[in-house]
This record gives C-alpha cells, structure tokens and sequence, in this order.
C-alpha cells in the first residue's frame, strides 16, 4: 500500500532542527529524518524517547556473567572437581578475570545483534535513497499523511517558512 508523504530539503543543520520541531508542535508524523552527519539536538527536535540499548547491553552482559559463574562453578565443584595447588574446588576469586571477559564479550556481541534486530538491518536489504544528496551536504524531514486533515498547502508552507531548499508530494511505496 502507498503512503503519501511530504519530502522537504534543507541546506543548513538548523533549518532542519527548527522544521522539525514545528512539524512536531504541529502535529504532523514524522516518518524519519535524514542527515548527512549526526546533528546535535535532532532526537530532542523528534521528540523520541531514549534508547533502551544500554539496558539490553546490562542485562544480556550480566546473564553472560551469571552462566559463566554457574558453568565454572560446575565445571570444577560438581561434574570434575580436581585439587588444583590445594584450592578450594569451589574458588570464586579465581573465576573473576575470566567472568569479567565473558561478561564484556557477551554484552558487546549480544548487543550488536539486538542493534540489527531492532534497526532491522539485513544483507539484502536495499537502501531507500530519499534525495541523492541527502549524503552529501542536504538535510530531508520526512513527513507522513496520517489522515484527511493532512492539507499539503500548510505543510508546504511550513516547511518554506524554514528555509527547504525543495519540497516534495510522493507517494512511497516502503518506507525505509
């Protein structure tokens, strides 16, 4: 199914800022913007909501850290418990530099994934380009119709209002 969109171009980083957040206080979906670099103040101006990355990278770092105790604790209390230079079989000081290091390396590759599962980034995906210069030195504000009161007239003018370089009436077939 198509959805309509307004496409404005602008060509300075604080034109975007100011269009979005108006776009916002006015009301309007935004679909996404893009930027040719990452631009201080964007994710206030959107209004979005912070990431719950660092949370997943807590717990999933933790968990690794839980199952390389109880592995190791295993490992040499229950299943083969040797007396290695008179150490307690169960010596838990013994076993932190290596949690430590399964704990880092289970929090950053797990994640990775969740990063790719969540932005939805695959090999075969194909990149949507909005602008041909949206890479280069063009900033896009991405905007949706949601329903009949979207009145292009007004959206135009609020986008020209913030100095867009272009804007533009498509229909888009997948949204990026």
């Amino acid at each position: 199914m198509a959805r309509r969109t307004m496409i404005g171009v602008f060509s300075r980083e604080e034109d975007i800022l100011t269009a979005t957040d108006a776009a916002r206080r006015d009301g309007l979906t935004i679909l996404d913007v893009y930027t040719p670099y990452a631009v201080h103040g964007l994710d206030q101006a959107m209004a979005l909501q912070p990431s719950r990355l660092p949370w997943v990278c807590f717990l999933l770092g933790l968990l690794g850290a839980v199952l390389k105790v109880w592995f190791e604790y295993w490992t040499t209390a229950v299943s083969w418990p040797i007396n290695v230079g008179g150490k307690p079989w169960n010596s838990l000081p013994a076993f932190v530099p290596v949690t430590f290091e399964v704990m880092v390396l289970f929090a950053g590759v797990s994640t990775v994934f969740a990063f790719l599962l969540v932005a939805k980034l695959r090999p075969w995906r194909k990149a949507a380009v909005i602008h041909p210069r949206v890479t280069d030195d063009r900033f896009v504000l991405l905007l949706e119709q949601t329903d009949a009161s979207f009145d292009v007239g007004r959206v135009r003018r609020l986008l020209e209002r913030h100095h867009a370089v272009e804007v533009e009436e498509r229909d888009l077939q997948e949204v990026p």
